[in-house]
C-alpha cells in the first residue's frame, strides 16, 4: 500500500466529545505507528449547527493533546483546501455530483417540504427501560427520478429550489468490509436515497466526505460504529465513481457506567469537561486510547509515544467501552504522582491559589500533596485548612489506635506550647526535635505526641503531611495562635 493517510474530519459544533477525541486519537496512531501522515479537515458544511469559536476548541484540543496534524487549514499538504465550506465555494461538490447524474448514479428532486413530510412514517418499540422510543423516518419515493430531461431542465431555468439524492437499486445488496467487524452486507431496499447536495449549494456531511477521501488519498476512515448503516451508501459512490475505498475502522460506542452511551450530558464527556475536573491530558489520552483497545503487552500507564508503537487497529473491540471514571482517576494521579516537581508546581498552583490567599510557601504545599491527590481539583479540598482554621468537634482527639484522648491530648499541647514559643529554630527539623525529644522524655507512643498537635494546627481528620511539615508552612505565629484554640477547646 502507498503511504498511510489518515484524517481527523471534525465539525465545529462544540467542544470535543470524548468519542471524537477517541477517533481523532485512533486515526494519529494509525498513521504515525505507520510513519505515515495524518490530516486535519474542518467539516462545516451543516451550517446551522456551527458554534462560534468552535474551531479554536478544535485547534486547543489537538495542541494539548499532542496530536499534532501534518496537514490542515494552516498547513497546506498540497490537497488544501481544508475547510469544507472554502472546497464547496470552489465547485468541487457539485462537479462531482453532476458526474453522479450523468452516470444515473444521482438525479435531482424538486420535492417540497409539503410533500416530503407526506411520506414520513412512524415507527417505534419499546425499550429495556420500558420508554417508549418513537422515531419518524421519511424514506424518498424516487418520485424526482422519472422526471423528463425537458422537466427537469425547466424546473433549474424557473429557479425551483432542489437537492441532489443518491440513486440507489431497490434490487439486490450491498457489501462492505470493515476491519473490525468483517464482511457486512445489506439489502439495497433498506437503503434511502440520500441527499448529495443540499438545497443551500452545500454537500451533506455524507458525500463530502467520500470524494474530500478520494481527492485527499485517506487510506483509512475512522468512525464511531453508529456510521455502519450508512457506510452500504458510501461504498455505492464509490463503485459509482469507479474509485478505491479506504480502510474502514468502526469504533465500539463508549457508555457510562450504567451501560448507557456517554451523552453530551453526563459532565464529562468532553476534552475540556475534564480538564476542568483537574484531568491532565497525558492522563486522558492514555485512558481514551484504552477505550475499546489494549496492547498485546496489557500495559496500562503509556505514553504517546508508546501508544504510536503498540497500537494496532486489528485488536480494537467490538463491544462497548466504558468509561470508568474511577480507573481514569486512578490513572491521573499515576501521572501526577510521577510528573516534573516543577510542571506539577505549575499545574497546581492555580488551584492552591484559589483556596490558600495567605503568602505561604505554595511549593512547600504542592510537594505534600503531589502524591496524595487523583485530580488537581482534589488539591483543594485537602488544603483549604492553610487558609483558615475549620471549626472541628474535639472528638477528633480521640484516636485508639493512637491512644489518645481529649484529656492526654490537652496536657501535651499545653506542655509543648511554652516549648514551640521559645524555638527560635522554627523549620520543620527544628519542630521535629521538640516534638520527639518531649515524646522520648513522656515516654509516650509517637502517635500520642504528634495526633494531637497536627490535629490541633490542622483542625482535620487528614491532611497532607504531618505536624512538622503543616507547622512549618503555617509559620510560627499562627501555629501557635491554633494550638492555644485546641487547648481553650479542650479545656470547656
Amino acid at each position: 500500500m502507498s503511504e498511510i493517510r489518515t484524517r481527523f474530519a471534525p465539525s465545529p459544533t462544540g467542544r470535543m466529545h470524548v468519542g471524537n477525541l477517541r477517533t481523532a486519537l485512533y486515526e494519529y496512531l494509525i498513521a504515525k505507528h505507520e510513519g505515515g501522515s495524518f490530516i486535519l479537515r474542518i467539516e462545516d458544511t451543516d451550517q446551522e449547527r456551527l458554534v462560534e469559536g468552535a474551531v479554536d476548541i478544535i485547534y486547543r484540543t489537538m495542541k494539548g493533546t499532542g496530536l499534532v496534524h501534518d496537514e490542515g487549514p494552516d498547513k497546506d499538504g498540497g490537497y488544501g483546501p481544508y475547510v469544507q465550506s472554502e472546497r464547496q465555494a470552489s465547485g468541487i461538490y457539485l462537479e462531482y455530483a453532476k458526474k453522479l447524474i450523468d452516470k444515473g448514479a444521482a438525479y435531482y428532486c424538486f420535492c417540497t417540504k409539503d410533500r416530503l413530510a407526506s411520506l414520513k412514517t412512524t415507527v417505534g418499540n419499546v425499550n429495556d427501560d420500558d420508554e417508549e422510543e418513537v422515531k419518524e423516518i421519511t424514506k424518498y419515493d424516487k418520485h424526482c427520478l422519472h422526471l423528463s430531461r425537458e422537466e427537469i431542465e425547466a424546473n433549474l431555468a424557473a429557479g425551483i429550489p432542489y437537492v441532489i439524492r443518491q440513486n440507489i437499486p431497490t434490487e439486490g445488496s450491498t457489501t462492505f468490509h470493515d476491519a473490525i467487524f468483517g464482511d457486512i452486507t445489506v439489502d439495497n431496499e433498506e437503503l434511502d436515497d440520500m441527499i448529495l447536495i443540499k438545497s443551500d449549494g452545500f454537500p451533506t456531511y455524507n458525500f463530502a466526505n467520500v470524494v474530500d477521501d478520494h481527492l485527499m488519498k485517506i487510506t483509512h476512515v475512522v468512525r464511531g460504529n453508529e456510521y455502519l448503516s450508512s457506510t452500504p451508501k458510501y461504498t455505492r459512490l464509490y463503485q459509482a465513481f469507479g474509485w478505491e475505498e479506504p480502510i474502514y475502522v468502526h469504533l465500539p460506542l463508549i457508555t457510562n457506567e450504567e451501560h448507557k452511551k456517554l451523552s453530551k450530558r453526563s459532565g464529562h464527556s468532553s476534552y475540556e469537561d475534564l480538564l476542568e475536573q483537574g484531568f491532565v491530558s497525558e492522563a486522558i489520552i492514555n485512558f481514551v486510547a484504552l477505550l475499546g483497545w489494549s496492547p498485546s503487552s496489557n500495559t496500562e500507564i503509556m505514553s504517546l509515544d508508546e501508544l504510536i508503537k503498540e497500537f494496532d487497529y486489528t485488536h480494537i473491540n467490538k463491544a462497548p467501552a466504558v468509561f470508568d471514571m474511577v480507573k481514569l482517576r486512578w490513572m491521573n494521579s499515576e501521572y501526577l504522582k510521577s510528573m516534573d516537581d516543577e510542571k506539577f508546581y505549575q499545574l497546581a498552583l492555580p488551584y492552591m491559589k484559589e483556596v490558600v490567599h495567605k503568602e505561604l510557601d505554595y511549593r512547600k504545599i504542592a510537594a505534600l500533596v503531589k502524591t496524595r491527590i487523583e485530580t488537581l481539583i482534589d488539591i483543594k479540598g485537602i488544603i483549604d485548612f492553610f487558609e483558615e482554621l475549620p471549626d472541628y468537634d474535639i472528638e477528633m482527639y480521640t484516636h485508639k489506635k493512637m491512644k489518645t484522648n481529649a484529656e492526654n491530648s490537652l496536657e501535651v499541647l499545653k506542655d509543648l506550647l511554652p516549648q514551640f514559643e521559645a524555638l527560635d529554630d522554627y523549620t520543620e527539623s527544628g519542630i521535629e526535635k521538640v516534638i520527639m525529644s518531649y515524646i522520648a522524655d513522656k515516654g509516650i507512643k509517637n502517635g500520642q505526641g504528634l495526633w494531637p498537635v497536627r490535629t490541633a494546627v490542622s483542625g482535620k481528620q487528614s491532611t497532607p503531611g504531618g505536624a512538622y511539615e503543616i507547622m512549618s508552612i503555617l509559620g510560627k505565629e499562627e501555629s501557635i495562635r491554633r494550638i492555644k484554640i485546641a487547648i481553650e477547646k479542650l479545656s470547656m
